[in-house]
């Protein structure tokens, strides 16, 4: 099998921000020559498909800057230094929903973009649902939260309601995999 690994020569931090930051770096291909490299290192996510015993799923409806639009999508998050991401996908679960739950199940990873960012989202299942609370969110996050049910989910993703990547995924995955 062919060696396609890029070698690391030299790099610099372009831009140091709260939540990413963008490198550039120059490379070593496997035929010898160099090449630059702009990608952007992220701390990783998680996404969590919540799960009703009656089988309908707690989705948030928010706006999303980038595209200058609403979106509705699973709740998410992301890691903070040193926090596994159970932790990260139960403590997002509670502060964006006011829900928790009894039981977990990861799913699995997925790479968002991968020709540009090393961001990684863990995708979790929740069963066992149940409202503890209130939401308690971030400053400057405003977050509304719909439940419906599971078929409707899927209709949505169809219809294009749903296009958020993670949120697609997630729902697709459990759709096909273990089926509420």
């Amino acid at each position: 099998m062919k060696d396609l690994t890029e070698r690391f020569v030299s790099g610099e931090l372009v831009f140091d921000g709260k939540l990413l930051e963008v490198r550039r770096d120059r490379v070593r291909l496997p035929d010898g020559a160099e090449a630059t490299r702009e990608y952007i290192r992220h701390p990783g996510a998680v996404a969590i498909v919540p799960l009703f015993d009656d089988g309908r799923v707690l989705l948030e409806r928010q706006f999303r800057y980038p595209h200058r639009r609403e979106f509705i999508e699973l709740p998410a998050g992301k890691l903070e230094p040193g926090e596994p991401p159970l932790a990260t996908a139960q403590r997002e679960l509670l502060e964006e929903t006011g829900h928790a739950a009894l039981e977990w199940t990861r799913l699995g990873v997925i790479h968002t973009s991968i020709a540009y960012t090393d961001e990684a989202i863990e995708l979790f299942v929740c069963r066992r649902m149940e409202k503890i609370g209130e939401p308690k969110l971030d400053r400057g996050e405003f977050v509304e939260t719909l439940i419906v049910g599971f078929d409707e989910a899927l209709a949505m993703v169809r219809e294009g309601r749903i296009t958020d990547a993670k949120s697609v995924l997630g729902l697709l995955w459990v759709d096909k995999w273990c089926r509420p």
